[in-house]
C-alpha cells in the first residue's frame, strides 16, 4: 500500500508574543490521501488557514513557534520528507510547484505592479524549464481554463484594472500553473458569483482528476462542501472536533460545534425565521450581540413587517430611481471625443418602500455595484434621476450631498481596502460621528461605539487596535458598525456578509434583521448569494448586464424564477444531497 500524500501528526502551533502566548494549533493529527479531496471547516480563529501555512512554512518565525509534530509529504507513495525540517531554500522548490496555494485574499495576494501575465510567467519559470513565448502561451490557456474574458489581453492588464472575481481567477490560474500533486484552496470561491464559482468548482474537479492531484478546501461554505469534498475535518479552537466522509458528516454529525455550522446557514425553510447561532448548541459563553440575545425566541416575518410599515408609510417610496444611465467611457479619438463606452448600468428604473430590504443579485459584471454606488453618488450618473425621501439627489451640490450621506451609508465589500490603517477601529467609527455632530461629547460618542462593538459581536477592548489585528470577518462586522453609527435611514450593503463565516453570518443576518426592526431603516441588499438574498430581503431585484433582467417578491424570484437567466443563478446554488 503506497503512504498517503501528506500526513500531520500531532501538530501544535503558538504564536508567541509581548502580551504572551496563544496555542493556533493543538495537538491535531490527520492525513490526506493521493487524488483526494478534503475540506477543512471552522469559524475565522478555528486554525483551518495557520494548519495550511504550516505545511508550506508560510508562518512568520517569530511569532509562530512549531511546538511538536511532522507534516511528511510523500509524492511517490513511497518515501516521506517532513516539510517542518526543510531549510528555506529546499522548500522554496515544494512552494508553488508540488504544493500550491489559492489564498483567501485576491485584492492583496498579486503584486500590483506586474501585469497579470507576469506574474503567472514568472511563477512558471522559476519551476519549469520552458521559454517566455511558451510560458505566454501556455499562461493564455489557463486563463481560457479559468475563463477569464479575452484571455490574450488579460495578460497585459493589470491587478487594479479587473474586478475581485477576475483577481481570484489569476490566482487560480497561477496555482495550477506548475501541475502541483497538491493544491491548498483558502475560500477560493468567496468572491465570486454562484455561476462562476460552479465554473471554477468543476474546474478544480477536471484537473484534479486529470492530473490525479489532492485538495485541501479550507471554506465556511458549508454547501460547497457538500458538492466538492470527499471526506471532511471540522476544527474548532485549533483541535479537529470531527472528521469524516461527507455523508457521515452531513447526516449523522456528533460534534454540538457540527451540528451548529450545519444549521447556522439560512435555506428556504429559514425565512421569516431568526437563524440558529453557535451558542445554541455548545451551551457557552460567547460575545453575542445584544439585540440576538434579546430575539433569541422570538421568530419574525421580515415580509409582514415590511407590509406593515410600507402600509404606514404609502404617501412615496423612500427612493426612487428614473432611467438611470452609468456609462465609462472605454475608447476617445485624438480630441478626446468619446467613441465607445461600457454601459454599466443602463436605464434602471426602480423604487424601495420605507422600511424595505431589496436583494439586488447578479453575476460579478452586471453592475450591481456600480448601482449601488451610484445611489450615493460615488459615482455620477451619467443621466437619469434618484429621487430620495423626496429630494432629488442626481445633481444637488457637494455640499449638500455630505450632508445627505448621513441618511445614506454604503457597507463595502472589501473590508481591507476600506478601513484606514492608521487609525484605530474605535478611531474609523468616531470620525463620521464626529463630522456629522452625532452625540455631544467624546465620552457618549466612545459608550456608542463600544455598545455597536458588542452589537456586532466585537469586545469592548478592540476600541483601540488597529485593522491589522483583526481577521477580514471582524473588518466587516467593524464596517458594518461604523455604518450604523450615524443612526442612517437608508442602508446600502454591498457583499457585507460574503466574507463571514456561516455562524458569525448568521449573527449578523439577525442582527441587521433586529436592527431594522429596532431602527427602521431600509435597506439595498447586494449579494452573489442567493441563500442569504432570500434570507433577508422583501423583494429581489435580478441584474444583467447593466439591465433589470427580473423583479419580484423573494419567493417568486427564489422559487419561481420566468428568466432563464434567473433560473441559472438559482441552479447554480451549492446544494446539499445524498
Amino acid at each position: 500500500m503506497s503512504l498517503p500524500l501528506l500526513q500531520i501528526k500531532n501538530l501544535s502551533v503558538d504564536f508567541v508574543t509581548d502580551s504572551g502566548t496563544t496555542s493556533a494549533i493543538k495537538d491535531i493529527s490527520f492525513e490526506i490521501n493521493h487524488g483526494e479531496t478534503v475540506a477543512i471547516v471552522g469559524e475565522s480563529g478555528s486554525g483551518k488557514t495557520v494548519t495550511s501555512l504550516s505545511v508550506l512554512q508560510l508562518l512568520p518565525s517569530p511569532p509562530a513557534q512549531y511546538k511538536s509534530g511532522e507534516i511528511l509529504f510523500s509524492e511517490n507513495g513511497i518515501s516521506t520528507i517532513n516539510l517542518l525540517n526543510l531549510s528555506d531554500k529546499e522548500i522554496r522548490k515544494i512552494r508553488g510547484n508540488k504544493i500550491s496555494m489559492i489564498f483567501q485574499e485576491p485584492m492583496t495576494s498579486l503584486n500590483p505592479v506586474k501585469t497579470c501575465g507576469a506574474q503567472v510567467i514568472e511563477a512558471m519559470r522559476i519551476h519549469q524549464d520552458i521559454s517566455q513565448k511558451q510560458a505566454e502561451e501556455k499562461t493564455i490557456e489557463l486563463f481560457e481554463q479559468v475563463k477569464l474574458p479575452n484571455a490574450s489581453n488579460m495578460l497585459h492588464r493589470y491587478p487594479h484594472e479587473i474586478s475581485g472575481g477576475q483577481k481570484q481567477r489569476v490566482m487560480i490560474a497561477m496555482a495550477i500553473s506548475c501541475n502541483p500533486s497538491l493544491l491548498i484552496a483558502d475560500e477560493p470561491t468567496t468572491a465570486l458569483d454562484v455561476t462562476v464559482q460552479k465554473t471554477i468548482l468543476q474546474l478544480i474537479k477536471e484537473l484534479q482528476v486529470k492530473q490525479q492531484m489532492s485538495v485541501i478546501y479550507i471554506t465556511h461554505d458549508l454547501g460547497l462542501v457538500a458538492e466538492i469534498a470527499d471526506k471532511v475535518i471540522v476544527m474548532y479552537k485549533g483541535d479537529v472536533v470531527e472528521c469524516g466522509s461527507i455523508k457521515e458528516i452531513f447526516l449523522n454529525p456528533q460534534h454540538p460545534y457540527t451540528k451548529a455550522l450545519l444549521s447556522c446557514r439560512p435555506d428556504a425553510s429559514a425565512k421569516g425565521k431568526r437563524l440558529p447561532v453557535i451558542s445554541d448548541f455548545l451551551g457557552e459563553a460567547r460575545d453575542e450581540a445584544p439585540g440576538i440575545k434579546n430575539q433569541q425566541s422570538k421568530d419574525r416575518s421580515s415580509a409582514l413587517n415590511y407590509q406593515t410599515s410600507a402600509a404606514a408609510n404609502n404617501s412615496f417610496p423612500l427612493l426612487r430611481v428614473e432611467n438611470l444611465k452609468v456609462y465609462f467611457p472605454t475608447k476617445r479619438n485624438f480630441f478626446g471625443k468619446i467613441l465607445k463606452e461600457f454601459k454599466a448600468v443602463d436605464d434602471v428604473s426602480f423604487t424601495v418602500d420605507k422600511g424595505e430590504t431589496l436583494g439586488l443579485v447578479g453575476e460579478s459584471g452586471c453592475g450591481k455595484t456600480t448601482l449601488g454606488r451610484t445611489l450615493i453618488r460615488l459615482i455620477n450618473p451619467t443621466s437619469g434621476n434618484i429621487f430620495f425621501n423626496g429630494n432629488n439627489i442626481a445633481g444637488i451640490p457637494d455640499e449638500e450631498l455630505r450632508r445627505m450621506r448621513k441618511d445614506i451609508q454604503i457597507i463595502f465589500q472589501d473590508p481591507y481596502g476600506s478601513l484606514n490603517p492608521r487609525l484605530t477601529i474605535g478611531e474609523a467609527i468616531n470620525e463620521p460621528m464626529k463630522i456629522h455632530s452625532i452625540l455631544p461629547s467624546q465620552k457618549q460618542r466612545k459608550e456608542k461605539i463600544i455598545d455597536l462593538l458588542e452589537k456586532v459581536d466585537l469586545k469592548p477592548e478592540y476600541f483601540n487596535r488597529y485593522p491589522h489585528e483583526f481577521s477580514g470577518g471582524q473588518r466587516q462586522r467593524i464596517c458594518i458598525a461604523r455604518a450604523l453609527s450615524l443612526n442612517p435611514d437608508f442602508i446600502i450593503c454591498d457583499e457585507s456578509v460574503s466574507a463571514l463565516d456561516v455562524s458569525v453570518q448568521a449573527q449578523v443576518l439577525n442582527l441587521l434583521n433586529d436592527l431594522k426592526e429596532e431602527l427602521g431603516f431600509t435597506c439595498i441588499f447586494i449579494s452573489h448569494d442567493l441563500g442569504v438574498v432570500h434570507y433577508i430581503s422583501n423583494r429581489i431585484m435580478v441584474m444583467n448586464k447593466g439591465k433589470i433582467e427580473e423583479s419580484g417578491t423573494a419567493d417568486e424570484i427564489y422559487f419561481n424564477p420566468k428568466k432563464e437567466y434567473t433560473q441559472r443563478l438559482i441552479a447554480s446554488i451549492p446544494k446539499v444531497a445524498f
